[in-house]
Formats: structure tokens, C-alpha cells, sequence
């Protein structure tokens, strides 16, 4: 029988540094977790679980993850790693919002998942709550007390106040998202810290469904492995971990990537290899069918811009707001970065950056990931090249609104003497005596006429989405095998 349970919701902290991250998780630590206990694994693991000792609660255990911040959240983000359940948005209540506080904002709404405010430092006599929540607004983040649905918590991390209030405000989230788990469903964990030390290649990781025991066979990406050992975040060796557990596992013979997956088979989604190529350089080489497969109805152009000064950011901003088709996913000041890289994966997006530098590693990483990154230097040149590629956007967008219907060419015959063209319909129908335009890698090659339209050698008036038909075109033109038709409205 595969026993239904709840597993405990899996919490991320994202903020600015120093608005006290650290001393919220080292106080959970400490007041949750026995001195013997403090110190040790937990602090290594990247993860940890604490007993809430709530009653009441289908599950009223937490487990948090200790991550630096917003890149590394973005990261899993970006490998399709959806480790989190829940995140917190730690804020100062003296500073109120800072750089990485917003940028946090952004991180959090990409990924998608529920989150409430915390409010740190409230022990200070200069904090200001309201401050906070008002300089919230400007972000679209709307707490409960000032009409919107976000929880609120006013805490102070040093010493202790409000944590309780916290920890039953992430419980009363978890009951609404009812995680269940069942024991026997296939293992899979994600990845969230990897390490060597004298035991070898360490994997930290947190499972997510199922159960990892010790003996197991899995995979990570194309690597096979034997879990020869699990350690729970006690530091204690066990034979089974349970979701929302964190562990430490033993058994890889290379290191894997933080945000990959385990799972007891082979994944069928592999990425291919990328070759190394340049980082392209003009915004037109932009994939916009890529684009035009967000989930927005309206399509837009999604953009992370990053400038030297508040002055150019508001400047640039300004001019940007009244360009169409665009879609500003991040604004801040300061130079161009890794979770920059990782957020714009997430989002389809291109970073953008005015007067800012880009490291070496910030470029391979782009190239990696297959983000494209610009720096300008003219704020002239920067727009003008934002609105061709808007324009052009529209343009497609226009199109594919006017699209009856798309076939991609499978296989050409000759039979007595004429070119048949094997397809398969990729978008809504099409019919015998359309007007067809034939394409190649996205570009026009000639327009032509539907004459013939069969189906195992049966004629047919109109072949659908899915279908597989036979056609022939006249005027005849130079169509390949991987080359598209459309009929336009």
C-alpha cells in the first residue's frame, strides 16, 4: 500500500545582507535544535529541520534552506529545481528597503511560489514598520494590513520576539497548500550544496517525493550512483530519508550541479552540450518564437535592466515605461551579476546594462545559460535598439495572431514525375487551395498554393493539429525536409 502523508514545507530567506538572515537562522538553530545538535552537521548541510512543537497542524515540522542569498535561490530556479515551498522576505524595520531587498522582490515573483514579509530589528528604537510596508507598496507588494493578501510578521531576530507568530504563520501557509507525499512513488531530491572533503564527493540535498535509502541506484543527469551513505542534518547516519528531509549523500564519482535533480531513472530532458560560441552581439539575433512562447496573453519583451546610478536608472526607466511590448522584470543600480543571469533564464529575458561592467564569469555564465547580455554606454543607442526589437516583436506577434494554420515538412517524394511533401499539422488546420508561405529557419523562402491534400492516399478538404497528411504545392518551390508552411488568414 502507498501510504499518503504531509511532508513540512521547505522555507527559503531572501533579503538584503545584513538585515539578519543570519541571526534568524542562528536563533532557530539555537532555541529549536539542542546544544549538542547546534554547531554541528546543521551549519555544513546548506538545509536544516526544526520541530515547531505547534499542535493542530497536519505537519508541524519546517525545514529551512541556509542559502546565500538570492543567487543561489535563483540557480535552482534556473535548473527547473523548485526546492522551496514557501520564502520569506526579510526586511529591515530601520533601512527598509535596499538594493538586494527589491531584487529579492523580483526573485521571489519568478519563482512563482507563495511568500510573506518578515519585519527584522523591531527591538531598535529607530524601527519603523510602516516605513516598510508603505516602501512595499511601490513594488507591488501588498501586506494584509494595507489591503492586500501578503502576511506580515514584525520580529526581532536577536531576540526571539515575533518568531513564534512567524513560524505559525509559514504552518497556517503549508496547511493551504496541502504538501503530500506518498512513501513508495519513485525518489526525487534536488540538489542544493556540493562539496569535497576527505569522505569524498559530498551531495547535499533535499528530497521532495518518495524516499532515498541507503543502496539505492539513481541518477543525476547522465551520472549513475549507488547511495552508499545518507546523513541527516543531526549528523547522524540513517537508512532512509523522508521528504522535505535534508541530507548529505555519499556515493557520486563526479561532482553534480547545484539545482540537479535525483531520481531513480534516467532523465528522458537532457540538456544537449553547449558549444562554446560567442555571446551574440546585437539584440535582433533574439529567438522571438522563443519569446512568443511566455504565458502572457500579451506577448512582451522581458527585460532586467541594470544601471551605474539611480539618476540613469530613473532616466532610462522613464523613456522605457512608454515603449510597448516591453515588460521590465528588474531595475536596480549596480553592475551586472550571476542571479541577474539566472533570474533573466527564468523570466525569457535579456539583461541590459548602462555604464556597467560585466566580469568573465558573469560573460561564460550568460553563455552558458543562453542569456543574452548588452552594456551601452548612449542611452540613445540603448532605446533605439530596445524599440526595433519591440517593433519587431509586434510584428511576429501580429503574424502569428493572423495564423490559420502550420505544417512542418516530414519527408519529399517524387511519384510520377511530381514533389509529394509528407507533414505534420504543428498549429490549427489547413485547407485544400490555401495561399501557403514556406519558411526556413524562420525566414520567408517563397509563397505557393495547397492542390493537393491527402491523407493515406484519400483526399481530403482540411487536415488539423497532430494530423499527418500528404501535399503538393504549385507553384513548386525549393521545400526541404524541416521547413514550415503557414497558411495566413
Amino acid at each position: 500500500m502507498n501510504q499518503q502523508t504531509y511532508r513540512s514545507p521547505v522555507v527559503a530567506i531572501l533579503g538584503h545582507v545584513d538585515h539578519g538572515k543570519t541571526t534568524l537562522l542562528d536563533y532557530l538553530r539555537q532555541s529549536r535544535l539542542t546544544a549538542k545538535e547546534y554547531g554541528g552537521i546543521t551549519q555544513k548541510i546548506g538545509a536544516y529541520e526544526i520541530n515547531t512543537e505547534f499542535k493542530g497542524y497536519k505537519n508541524n515540522k519546517i525545514t529551512f534552506i541556509d542559502t546565500p542569498g538570492h543567487e543561489a535561490f535563483a540557480k535552482l530556479r534556473s535548473r527547473g529545481a523548485n526546492v522551496a515551498d514557501i520564502a520569506l522576505l526579510l526586511v529591515d524595520a530601520k533601512d527598509s528597503l535596499m538594493p538586494q531587498t527589491i531584487e529579492s522582490i523580483f526573485h521571489i515573483k519568478s519563482a512563482n511560489i507563495p511568500f510573506l514579509v518578515v519585519i527584522n530589528k523591531i527591538d531598535l528604537p529607530q524601527a519603523d514598520p510602516e516605513r516598510v510596508k508603505n516602501d512595499l507598496l511601490k513594488h507591488e507588494v501588498i501586506v494584509e494590513d494595507k489591503g492586500g493578501k501578503i502576511p506580515v510578521v514584525n520580529i526581532s531576530a536577536k531576540t526571539g520576539k515575533g518568531v513564534n507568530e512567524l513560524l505559525e504563520s509559514i504552518l497556517l501557509i503549508a496547511e493551504d497548500l496541502n504538501l503530500e507525499y506518498k512513501v513508495n512513488n519513485p525518489p526525487q531530491a534536488i540538489i542544493i550544496e556540493t562539496k569535497k572533503d576527505k569522505r569524498g564527493i559530498v551531495v547535499s540535498a533535499i528530497v521532495k517525493d518518495g524516499c532515498l535509502r541507503v543502496q539505492d541506484t539513481v541518477y543525476i543527469g547522465n551520472q549513475k550512483i549507488k547511495i552508499r551513505s545518507l546523513i541527516n542534518d543531526l549528523g547522524q547516519i540513517v537508512k532512509v530519508v523522508f521528504p522535505s528531509t535534508p541530507c548529505e549523500i555519499l556515493g557520486c564519482s563526479e561532482l553534480p550541479e547545484v539545482g540537479s535533480i535525483i531520481s531513480s531513472s534516467l532523465p528522458t530532458n537532457l540538456p544537449p552540450v553547449i558549444a562554446k560560441s560567442s555571446l551574440p552581439t546585437a539584440l535582433p539575433q533574439l529567438d522571438l518564437n522563443r519569446l512568443l512562447q511566455t504565458q502572457n496573453e500579451e506577448k512582451k519583451l522581458n527585460l532586467i535592466l541594470k544601471c551605474d546610478t539611480q539618476g540613469s536608472l530613473e532616466a532610462i526607466d522613464s523613456v522605457l515605461k512608454k515603449i510597448t511590448n516591453l515588460n521590465l522584470i528588474l531595475k536596480a543600480v549596480g553592475g551586472i551579476y550571476r542571479s541577474d543571469i539566472f533570474l533573466a533564464k527564468n523570466t525569457q529575458a535579456i539583461v541590459v546594462g548602462f555604464n556597467v561592467s560585466v566580469d568573465n564569469e558573469v560573460k561564460e555564465l550568460a553563455k552558458q545559460e543562453k542569456v543574452i547580455v548588452k552594456t551601452y554606454h548612449i542611452i540613445y543607442e540603448l532605446l533605439e535598439e530596445l524599440q526595433e526589437v519591440t517593433l519587431l516583436l509586434q510584428e511576429k506577434e501580429k503574424q502569428e495572431k493572423n495564423l490559420k494554420g502550420e505544417a512542418k515538412i516530414l519527408a519529399v517524394f517524387t511519384i510520377e514525375g511530381e514533389k509529394v511533401f509528407g507533414v505534420k499539422i504543428t498549429k490549427g488546420k489547413i485547407n485544400l487551395a490555401d495561399n501557403l508561405e514556406a519558411y526556413r529557419n524562420n525566414n520567408l523562402i517563397g509563397k505557393t498554393k495547397l492542390v493537393s491534400l491527402k491523407i493515406r492516399a484519400k483526399t481530403v478538404n482540411e487536415v488539423k493539429k497532430d494530423q499527418e497528411a500528404g501535399m503538393i504545392f504549385s507553384p513548386p518551390l525549393d521545400i526541404r525536409i524541416g521547413d514550415v508552411v503557414k497558411s495566413i488568414l
